[in-house]
């Protein structure tokens, strides 16, 4: 990038900066607390603001980048809205999921901008491995949304990210735990094979001898078998 586009990009970064200090408000920001989100460097903005501005904004790599590196809670949610994801690397992806710090940085990017990427399934794998609560999360969270957004794909990435849900069930951290159950619960409802596939883990996992994995299992299977979800899966 050339030295009139950094300047650009600055400028760009500090209007957004600026727009955001005037839609905060101290409630938003005490009121992070009681989600778990650090708010030692938020200003308070409530996400709806944060979406429209990054409607308004549009797609652009550089700026994405750009306020991520400010460090504030707001820019950083900004930027699931603003990376592109064609253009999103799987390193950059590496770089940001090592610097996630709550459960909302992770949902958001995987929801607003991973599940876009022609990497997204590749750092499902990766990332399900990790030691790391909000990497291991974010690889979670991405299965979840991909449940959700990925349209064209078949049933083999879902089957295969069962497996992972399955290997995952035992951790017991709080963040974990719960984006592989919303994971599981997502590909058991995506068709009536994956519902079948995720019903058998489920029932496998609640009889586990791990607590967090009874615990997965179970509550997934509340779900999965409910009237509502086999409505939903009913042919038409």
């Amino acid at each position: 990038m050339d030295q009139a586009s950094r300047s650009v990009i600055t400028q760009e970064v500090e209007s957004a900066l600026e727009w955001l200090k005037a839609k905060s408000t101290k409630a938003n920001r005490e009121g992070m607390a009681r989600y778990a989100i650090p708010s030692d460097h938020a200003l308070g903005v409530a996400m709806r603001d944060i979406k429209a501005l990054g409607t308004k904004l549009g797609h652009n790599q550089e700026l994405a980048e750009a306020l991520w590196e400010t460090g504030v809670y707001e820019a950083r949610m900004l930027t699931s809205f603003v990376g592109d994801p064609e253009r999103l690397t799987a390193a950059r992806m590496d770089l940001w999921c090592r610097q996630f710090d709550s459960w909302a940085i992770c949902d958001a990017m995987s929801f607003n901008l991973f599940d876009r990427s022609p990497h997204a399934w590749s750092r499902v794998t990766k990332w399900s491995g990790s030691n790391k609560e909000f990497v291991k999360r974010t690889a979670f969270a991405l299965l979840w949304s991909l449940s959700v957004h990925d349209k064209g794909a078949g049933n083999d990435p879902f089957l295969q990210g069962l497996a992972l849900i399955e290997r995952a069930a035992e951790d017991d951290r709080h963040f974990v735990k719960k984006a592989v159950n919303m994971a599981l619960r997502a590909v058991g409802k995506r068709n009536r094979e994956l519902n079948a596939a995720a019903i058998e883990l489920a029932n496998k996992l609640a009889n586990s001898a791990a607590a967090p994995a009874r615990w997965v299992g179970k509550d997934a299977i509340q779900e999965l078998t409910s009237p509502s979800v086999n409505r939903r899966l009913r042919p038409k």
